[in-house]
């Protein structure tokens, strides 16, 4: 059994569709913010087009993460839209640094802005940047889509800030209303973005899953009649929902024909509480003598994955 995912078509037709609304807006508010002379539209359409790239890395990383696995790529790409992830957000972090830099500069240098243009054009972005956060957010558990739908969200808000910036120009005639609301649009995007940063690192050094604590997996790996002890756990990530597991199990002493039920029993317990499905399970009579492993030779192992059932033994060399 392949353990990637199915291509999903839905989500690849959402990510198109995403994209061709996108690179329409990129270039009416790009368009539309020179002529208005503002900065917060300008930086709308950087902004907007970081999402374009996002969203297009996003889509080939879905492609990818459906690929089977190979022999060179035992796990497949799951790990495609992680990467994909990582880039998106790095990508945004500088953007959210280039955009406050040049607000500074239009702060302390104003420019006039034509603020009707810039309540017209954001009307159209928040429906735009609206619809595609709407369209995506069914998909979101999935850290690459997730990364796609918080820049979305935050467009959301951002360009609906914009409109308010507009209407606060129009009535007061202050005109660094503008780049002030572009730091305030780079803050949202820099905050947005460190959290996918923070959760994608974790995967790609082999973190334990978000919000999945050690202790509580070696309580639930201990609770299973016949377990005497836990050691040596690793728990990983594949993808951004796709979790694994190693561990040396210390049983009694009995037949291979018993250890059966024990094993089930432990994957059981860690894909109904975990949504652990790929474990692997060495079993032993007594506990390793170092931390990084038995000194003795290595014992037959109890795999338990996806639910197939492998050969069990225990070692009695300990």
């Amino acid at each position: 059994m392949h353990m990637v995912a199915t291509p999903d078509k839905k989500m690849q037709r959402v990510l198109q569709f995403s994209m061709g609304l996108t690179l329409a807006y990129v270039v009416a508010t790009f368009i539309f913010g020179l002529r208005a002379h503002s900065l917060a539209l300008i930086s709308e359409a950087g902004h907007n087009l970081s999402d374009l790239a996002a969203i297009a890395l996003s889509f080939v990383a879905v492609y990818f993460q459906a690929q089977p696995a190979t022999e060179r790529k035992t796990f497949g790409y799951q790990r495609a839209g992680v990467l994909a992830a990582f880039v998106n957000s790095a990508t945004l972090v500088v953007l959210s640094i280039w955009i406050a830099v040049e607000a500074l500069h239009r702060i302390a240098s104003p420019v006039l802005v034509q603020p009707k243009v810039m309540m017209y054009v954001a009307a159209a972005g928040v429906l735009m940047n609206g619809t595609v956060a709407t369209l995506l957010w069914r998909f979101s558990r999935d850290v690459n889509i997730r990364s796609v739908y918080l820049h979305m969200l935050g467009d959301t808000l951002s360009t609906a800030a914009v409109i308010v910036g507009g209407a606060a120009i129009l009535l007061t005639g202050i005109h660094w209303i503008d780049p002030v609301l572009s730091i305030l649009i780079a803050g949202m995007i820099l905050w947005s973005s460190i959290g996918i940063i923070r959760e994608t690192l974790n995967i790609l050094l082999e973190g334990a899953p978000r919000n999945m604590q050690l202790s509580a997996v070696r309580e639930a790996m201990q609770s299973i009649d016949g377990v005497l002890d836990v050691h040596d756990l690793h728990i990983w990530s594949l993808g951004s929902h796709s979790h694994a597991l190693a561990s040396h199990v210390t049983i009694a002493e009995m037949p291979m024909s018993e250890c059966s039920s024990i094993l089930d029993g432990i994957n059981c317990a860690l894909r109904d509480r975990f949504h652990i499905t790929h474990t692997t399970i060495q079993f032993e009579t007594t506990g390793c003598e170092t931390t990084h492993g038995c000194s003795a030779p290595p014992p037959l192992e109890a795999v338990g994955a996806h639910g197939h059932h492998h050969d069990h033994g225990h070692d009695h060399a300990h």
